[in-house]
């Protein structure tokens, strides 16, 4: 679709007045909607999941149509939207601020209905490698290690328990695209035994201490047993990790060494480490 010639530049619109409550969980609940914003993210959505997409926003220099200069960068996007038959509308700086600092001259609108059958589309075979998380709270911490698990080549990432929501716009932007590239699933920690148990998957859980009768096996110990192949490795939340009774239910539990003096990593430090030593290590296995 041809791109609308005329600018938006007036950012108290009601268009844009509901375009901003999507910045809020009610409001995507509401309007059955999320924001996606940057050019990472908008670019990985309209390539992987155009269907999802309601509308593209790209950022002009001027509110005059003859005189508007769109950049390189937002500018090639825009074609990519138009040439996915995409609506892609001009707005003013002041507009794309209104609506939020960090989308860098462009976001867009997407339906949660279809971006969520556009997840649930997407094949998961039988022993699949899949990253967890049990109870993330932080949204940059949730799309950080969306990003990593990506990186890792996982086929899948469960988010497990009491969340934060994959749609909130900080979860979208921490993922750099990710999230349009593998499926984002939610489950109870119960329903993650059993899907994990129904796609032939071994699970693991990433902790240092482990439990009395669970004790930890070292990461490069680990990998010399099991491969990436029907695995479900589980990261705990940010500020807890994981409790004794979820632990318990592992298959097994993973830890990382450390080799100098530091006592301990964070979230995305660990799962980013974990998921690729274990990729890295199967896929030198199967050269």
């Amino acid at each position: 679709m041809p791109i609308h010639e005329q600018v938006n530049a007036n950012p108290k619109a009601e268009r844009f007045r509901r375009i901003r409550e999507l910045l809020t969980r009610h409001g995507r609940t509401k309007a059955e909607r999320f924001l996606v914003e940057g050019p990472q993210a908008v670019r990985e959505l309209v390539r992987y999941a155009p269907e999802a997409v309601s509308d593209v926003y790209v950022t002009v220099n001027s509110a005059e149509p003859d005189a508007a200069f769109i950049s390189p960068v937002v500018g090639s996007l825009a074609g990519q939207a138009m040439q996915a038959r995409l609506y892609v509308h001009k707005v003013t700086r002041e507009v794309a601020d209104h609506i939020s600092t960090d989308c860098q001259g462009v976001f867009a609108v997407a339906y949660t209905d279809a971006f969520e059958r556009w997840q649930r589309g997407q094949e998961i075979g039988d022993k699949p490698f899949v990253a967890a998380f049990w109870q993330v709270r932080d949204p940059g911490n949730a799309g950080t290690v969306i990003r990593s698990a990506d990186a890792a080549g996982c086929d899948a990432v469960i988010f497990v328990d009491d969340c934060v929501d994959m749609l909130n716009p900080k979860v979208i932007r921490s993922t750099t695209g990710s999230l349009f590239h593998i499926p984002v699933l939610t489950m109870s920690e119960g329903d993650m035994l059993a899907w994990a148990d129904a796609h032939g998957c071994r699970t693991a859980a990433a902790d240092v201490y482990g439990t009395p009768d669970h004790q930890p096996m070292p990461l490069p110990q680990y990998m010399r047993v099991h491969n990436t192949d029907g695995s479900v490795v589980l990261f705990g939340n940010e500020a807890r990790g994981l409790t004794i009774p979820v632990l318990e239910r592992m298959d097994d539990i993973v830890s990382i060494p450390m080799y100098g003096k530091a006592e301990s990593l964070n979230l995305a430090m660990s799962a980013s480490i974990a998921l690729m030593s274990m990729a890295m290590s199967s896929h030198v296995e199967t050269m």
